[in-house]
C-alpha cells in the first residue's frame, strides 16, 4: 500500500511538470541548441558577415575622374571657324584622369580590414561562454530543485505511515494528540514546500527555453546526474588563460589590428601614381590633338605628420592593451585561487553531512520510530529527529548546489572548453 502511495505521489508531482511526455535534454544537448539558435549569437554572425563582406572592397580602384569643357577657346565664336588663313581656334575637350592604386597600400587595407572581424568573433565566443554560464546556472539548480522535490515526497510518505498509524493508536490512548497534529502540520508544510519548489523549478526550464530560443512552455526532463571536478592545476597554467579566454584573445586581436593600422598608415606614405588622358576636338580646321600625362602624389615632410602620428598613437595603444592583458590574468588568477579553495572547503563539507551526519540521523531516526512502534519511544522524540535528518538532507543539497554553482563559475573564468 505505501508503494502504490509512493508511485502515486510522484506521478501527481510529474505531471505537474508536463502535460504530456516530456523530452529529456542532456546539459550537452541544451549548450548546442543555445550555440545553434540563440538570437544574440546570430546577432554577432551577422556583424562578422558584414565585416568579412566589406573587406572584400578593399583592393578596388579608385572611380576614375571624368572632365569636359571648352580649350583654350576665344570668347568671340566668329574666330572659332576657319576663315582664309585662319583655320579656327578653340576646342571642346574631354578627358579622364585615372589613379593607379599602389599595391602595397591594397594589400594593407585589405588586411586591416580582413582582420576586423576577428575580435567580434572573441566578442561572440565571450558572450557564448556567458549564455552557456547562465544555462548550466539554471540546469544545475533544476537538479538540485528535483532531488529536494523527491525528498519532500519521501517524507510526506513517512508523515503518512505515522499520521495513519497515530490514528489508530489514539483510539488506545497510546499516542498524544498534540504529536498527531504536529505531524500534521508538518505534512503540510511539505506539500507547501513542493509546490514552491515546482514554481522555481517552472522558472528555471522557462529560463533555459529562452536561452534556446524556444517556446517558453516547453517542457522537458532535465537529467540528474552530475559529476564534481577538480581545477586544481587548470588555475595555475597562466599560458592556458590566455589561449582560452576570449577576452583576453580579443586583447590579442585587437593588438594584431592596431599593427595592421601601423602598415596601412604607413602605406600612406608611399607614392601613388595615375594617368591623364584629354581629347580636344579643335574647332574649324584645326587637327585633332590631346594629352597624355603621368601624375603621381608624392608625400612630403609637411603632409606626413598625421600619419606618423597615427603611427606612433596605434603603437601607444598596444603598450596599454598588453598592461590590460596583464591586469586581467592578475585578477583572473587570484580569483581563480579564491574559488578554488571555497569549492574545496564546500566539497568537505558537503563529504561530512553526506558520510557522516545523514548517516548517524538515519540510525538515530530508525531507532526512535523502532522504539515508538514498540511503545518504548515517544513520538515527540521520532518527529524531532526526523527533522533533523529532513533539514540535514535538504542542507546537503543547498551544499551541492553551491559546489555545483561554484564549480559553473570556474568553468566561466577558465572558458574551459
Amino acid at each position: 500500500m505505501l508503494k502504490n502511495n509512493y508511485y502515486t505521489l510522484i506521478s501527481c508531482l510529474i505531471l505537474c511538470f508536463t502535460t504530456g511526455k516530456a523530452q529529456s535534454l542532456s546539459l550537452d544537448s541544451i549548450l548546442v541548441i543555445i550555440r545553434t539558435n540563440n538570437p544574440q549569437l546570430k546577432m554577432y554572425d551577422a556583424d562578422i558577415q558584414s565585416m568579412d563582406a566589406a573587406a572584400v572592397g578593399a583592393k578596388s580602384w579608385m572611380a576614375p575622374q571624368i572632365n569636359s569643357g571648352f580649350f583654350m577657346t576665344p570668347f568671340n565664336p566668329k574666330m572659332w571657324k576657319a576663315d582664309g588663313m585662319n583655320l579656327g581656334m578653340g576646342s571642346l575637350m574631354i578627358g579622364a584622369t585615372q589613379m593607379l592604386p599602389n599595391k602595397k597600400k591594397q594589400n594593407a587595407e585589405f588586411n586591416l580590414m580582413n582582420a576586423m572581424s576577428s575580435v567580434e568573433k572573441e566578442n561572440k565566443n565571450y558572450t557564448l561562454n556567458q549564455l552557456y554560464a547562465v544555462a548550466k546556472n539554471n540546469y544545475y539548480q533544476g537538479l538540485v530543485l528535483l532531488k529536494k522535490v523527491k525528498i519532500a515526497a519521501d517524507n510526506i510518505l513517512l508523515l503518512d505511515y505515522m499520521i495513519t498509524a497515530m490514528e489508530i493508536r489514539y483510539q488506545y490512548n497510546m499516542d498524544k494528540l498534540s504529536t498527531y497534529y504536529k505531524a500534521k502540520a508538518q505534512k503540510g508544510e511539505l506539500e507547501g514546500m513542493i509546490v514552491m519548489l515546482q514554481n522555481d523549478l517552472s522558472q528555471k526550464l522557462i529560463m533555459l527555453n529562452t536561452l534556446m530560443a524556444r517556446d517558453k512552455n516547453t517542457m522537458f526532463e532535465i537529467d540528474t546526474n552530475y559529476q564534481l571536478m577538480d581545477f586544481k592545476y587548470a588555475i595555475e597554467d597562466t599560458a592556458l588563460l590566455s589561449k582560452n579566454r576570449s577576452d583576453l584573445k580579443a586583447i590579442d586581436r585587437t593588438m594584431e589590428i592596431n599593427e595592421l593600422k601601423v602598415n596601412a598608415e604607413k602605406a600612406k606614405l608611399l607614392p601613388e601614381f595615375g594617368i591623364k588622358y584629354d581629347h580636344m576636338f579643335t574647332f574649324g580646321q584645326q587637327p585633332q590633338l590631346f594629352t597624355l600625362m603621368g601624375m603621381a602624389n608624392i608625400p612630403m615632410p609637411w603632409s606626413t605628420k598625421m600619419y606618423k602620428a597615427n603611427i606612433n598613437s596605434f603603437k601607444i595603444k598596444n603598450e596599454s592593451l598588453n598592461w590590460q592583458k596583464q591586469m586581467i590574468l592578475n585578477e583572473i588568477t587570484g580569483m581563480l585561487s579564491g574559488m578554488n579553495i571555497e569549492l574545496t572547503n564546500l566539497k568537505k563539507q558537503y563529504n561530512i553531512i553526506e558520510k557522516s551526519i545523514i548517516p548517524a540521523l538515519k540510525k538515530s531516526y530508525e531507532t526512535a520510530i523502532l522504539a515508538w512502534q514498540n511503545n518504548t519511544g515517544d513520538l515527540f522524540l521520532v518527529l524531532d529527529t526526523w527533522e533533523a535528518l529532513n533539514m540535514s538532507q535538504l542542507d546537503a543539497l543547498d551544499k551541492l548546489q553551491n559546489i555545483l554553482v561554484t564549480q559553473v563559475e570556474i568553468e566561466k573564468q577558465l572558458e574551459a572548453k
